[in-house]
């Protein structure tokens, strides 16, 4: 059976002949692709070739500066020419990119990154400290419309001090390495300031090629310093259509798509040379509303819609089992200092009753698309029925797929959307939930929260600080504007014409948006 395995992972045999010989031979499925699987990874990576992938989320709004990245393109993108300072490892742990090591103060509040040595951009010219200063204090200041913002409000100085860079916080931070790994932070030539859509970084890749929201071409950096990036040349297509970009998948036009529709992944999987991947984590698919607007700003309203929505029915009818229920907070127990909140249910009667409190009897209008996350119409539609029999009307305007994360999200107060999760909970609160986060989708601000999101930084004894995430968690639970009810698998597909997927939970969906760099074209 393990000369069979070889011989398919070396595509010298078809999957389908393979899974037809282990089945003969009394194998099961899931024993065959395990064995299947693990041939694959003892082959080894094969060099060269054009590795396709299908995206969902691109818009002709779309900038190559990692400050302005939105989406799973934007984010895709930047994976291929750019590198922070460190990055999750597949079991959620923390490895050197551009920093090959770091360490911190005794009491947390000053952390040293360590430069790699001899590294380079892509342009060919060495990377230093200075540049890596000046990358992360682009994402600073008012001025900035950085998705890092909320991150570099709690530095207080960054300075390069021979081949480190010395990062200097108003408060401690244990998780401050965390943070460094968010993809807004790439290391670019003195920082991006000369140019910052330049796509010049220390990546695998070089972009040849772009049109935003439609294609993208990358071919292999001969100067990177890692062992990233197998395939020659890459190409990025964007197809927001969820059948077009399954069928571009099964018939060869691409080699890897994200969000495979959970409502035909089963039938998906069952196609011939195609794979689906299932991974759980801390992805979430939300409906948010800013706290600072009418309706949204009185909490009886937002409660109202929270007690009028049926997440289990939403899970059921939209994730069909590729996912879980949420409870309108952003964590789960992919989180290491998780703790449970009681369940908040469908509650119908619940939900007039803080409907007449709040004294609002007129419509509420939901925007959403296609774009925002896969259902999210059919979504809405569920929302709209439950909430109906609360008395809510609920009105649903759907907007066009392009340009709806540059002019509706973190723009119009009620619409749906989609967060990939962060590796902490501080990371995730930072980013979009501190009152002066750039990234505060449902404006939600509190000064009890912020207060408890800085003490638990530094606070070093476990059961505190999950004490205090918790108490965050209740706060918008039953305050913020955040409805959340689902956390969704990361639903990818790949052909049978690549090789070397793995199972990773650390981040987004492909592998953490790692995938194309780290599989390979079958020879």
């Amino acid at each position: 059976m393990d000369y069979f395995a070889m011989r398919a992972a070396r595509g010298l045999m078809s999957r389908r002949e393979f899974m037809g010989r282990a089945a003969a031979m009394g194998v099961t499925a899931t024993a065959a692709a395990t064995l299947l699987g693990d041939a694959a990874l003892a082959a080894g990576p094969q060099k060269g070739g054009t590795l396709r992938m299908g995206l969902q989320g691109g818009s002709s709004s779309d900038s190559l500066d990692p400050a302005l990245a939105t989406n799973q393109v934007a984010l895709m993108a930047i994976r291929l020419w750019g590198e922070p300072l460190v990055e999750l490892a597949d079991d959620g742990g923390l490895e050197g990119k551009v920093a090959e090591s770091f360490e911190g103060s005794a009491d947390a509040a000053t952390w040293t990154f360590k430069i790699r040595s001899g590294i380079t951009f892509s342009n060919g010219k060495t990377v230093t400290a200075e540049d890596a200063a000046a990358s992360l204090m682009r994402h600073s200041g008012e001025d900035t419309k950085s998705g890092a913002l909320g991150i570099m409000r709690s530095v207080k100085n960054v300075r390069a001090e021979g081949d480190s860079v010395v990062v200097e916080l108003d408060g401690p931070n244990a998780d401050l390495p965390y943070l460094m790994a968010d993809y807004h932070l790439i290391i670019q030539p003195n920082g991006g300031n000369d140019d910052p859509t330049a796509a010049i970084g220390t990546g695998p890749y070089i972009i040849k090629d772009v049109e935003m929201g439609v294609r993208l071409v990358a071919e292999k950096n001969p100067n990177y310093w890692g062992d990233l990036g197998n395939a020659e040349t890459i190409e990025l297509l964007v197809i927001n259509d969820n059948t077009a970009r399954v069928a571009a998948l099964q018939s060869g036009q691409v080699d890897m798509i994200d969000r495979v529709p959970p409502k035909t992944a089963g039938l998906v999987a069952r196609a011939p040379g195609v794979n689906v991947h299932s991974t759980a984590g801390p992805g979430h698919y939300v409906f948010i509303m800013h706290c600072d607007t009418a309706p949204f700003d009185n909490n009886d309203l937002r409660l109202a819609l929270k007690y009028g929505i049926n997440r289990q029915e939403m899970v059921d009818k939209i994730l069909f089992g590729y996912g879980s229920v949420g409870n309108d907070t952003p964590i789960n127990a992919s989180y290491p200092f998780y703790t449970e909140i009681e369940q908040r249910e469908y509650d119908p009667d619940k939900a007039k009753f803080h409907m007449q409190k709040s004294g609002y009897d007129g419509p509420v209008l939901l925007r959403t698309s296609d774009n925002s996350f896969p259902g999210a119409p059919d979504a809405s539609a569920l929302f709209q029925q439950s909430a109906k029999a609360a008395g809510i009307n609920l009105e649903i305007k759907r907007e066009p797929n392009d340009g709806y994360w540059s002019e509706v999200w973190n723009k119009q107060p009620f619409c749906t959307s989609y967060w990939g999760g962060r590796p902490t909970q501080d990371q995730m609160f930072t980013t979009a939930y501190l009152s002066s986060a750039d990234w505060n989708d449902t404006r939600f601000k509190n000064e009890q929260f912020d207060q408890l999101l800085i003490a638990a930084r530094a606070e070093l004894d476990a059961a505190k600080r999950t004490q205090m995430y918790a108490d965050m968690g209740n706060i918008l639970h039953n305050e913020g504007g955040l409805i959340c009810p689902m956390f969704n698998d990361f639903v990818d597909a790949t052909s049978d014409r690549i090789d070397g997927y793995v199972e990773n939970t650390a981040g987004y969906a492909l592998m953490n948006s790692y995938a194309p760099m780290r599989m390979w074209v079958k020879a």
